[in-house]
């Protein structure tokens, strides 16, 4: 079976060249969800996602975006809760029945002493019913201190090694390639840049000077295609891949 990933941090859909030209913040559902649509993608995790809030600007994002792109399944992954009641984190968009969803918080550090911005994280999990197969679809936003990606990545690996069905890892790494915290996931997956022509990097989006957005893929899961297509929407650029289960 083959399909298209795509992973998207979309700013909690604020439109990037816009909003630094007018200085202030402009939120464009339809900006996100045709560069999402222009992909043609299955599964697609999103980063930066608001929810339904106590607030006009925390809508159902997920759901707008879904239905704008074309998904017919969709979840939202709540990481955190902003004050007063903003919840925010992850989201999956799939053409494909989700025939299970949950939430894994990462643990925060316990001591905060890092001069690095802070916040709680979460890893989505998601089995995918596609066709006769199924695949497992992880989908997460990193932090931005040391202590965070540790803690992250060991949550990550945790969940990684009791995957016993061809998975994926997709999201918003916060850290290059080249980070030893990122060690352990080499460890047991592809990423699919191997398939890039050429550099690619994935932000800023206008001037990318780093790739810090992955798609991962199991060692049973074939990869024919990825790119990092040269679209401005969010800060972000967004991930492809091409793969087969």
């Amino acid at each position: 079976m083959k399909i298209r990933l795509l992973n998207f941090n979309i700013q909690h859909c604020r439109d990037y060249m816009r909003s630094q030209k007018e200085g202030r913040e402009i939120i464009d559902f339809d900006l996100i969800a045709n560069a999402i649509k222009s992909q043609n993608a299955d599964i697609v995790v999103l980063n930066e996602v608001r929810n339904q809030g106590n607030h006009p600007d925390y809508t159902d994002q997920a759901k707008i975006l879904a239905d704008k792109a074309g998904f017919e399944y969709y979840r939202f992954g709540e990481a955190i809760k902003l004050e007063p009641d903003l919840p925010y984190g992850n989201a999956l968009l799939s053409k494909h029945p989700i025939a299970e969803f949950d939430v894994i918080k990462i643990p925060d550090p316990p001591v905060k002493d890092e001069d690095a911005y802070y916040e709680s994280r979460a890893i989505m999990r998601a089995l995918v019913d596609i066709g006769e197969k199924q695949l497992v679809v992880f989908g997460t936003h990193f932090g931005l201190a040391n202590s965070e990606q540790r803690n992250a990545v060991a949550t990550t690996v945790t969940l990684l090694d009791r995957c016993n069905l061809p998975h994926v890892l997709m999201g918003d790494f916060n850290m290059e390639p080249t980070n030893e915290n990122l060690t352990p996931i080499y460890d047991r997956l592809t990423d699919t840049a191997e398939y890039f022509k050429g550099t690619k990097l994935s932000f800023p989006s206008d001037k990318p000077d780093r790739r810090i957005d992955y798609i991962f893929v199991s060692k049973d899961i074939k990869v024919t295609y990825s790119d990092i297509p040269e679209i401005v929407a969010s800060d972000h650029r967004m991930v492809v891949a091409d793969v087969e289960i």
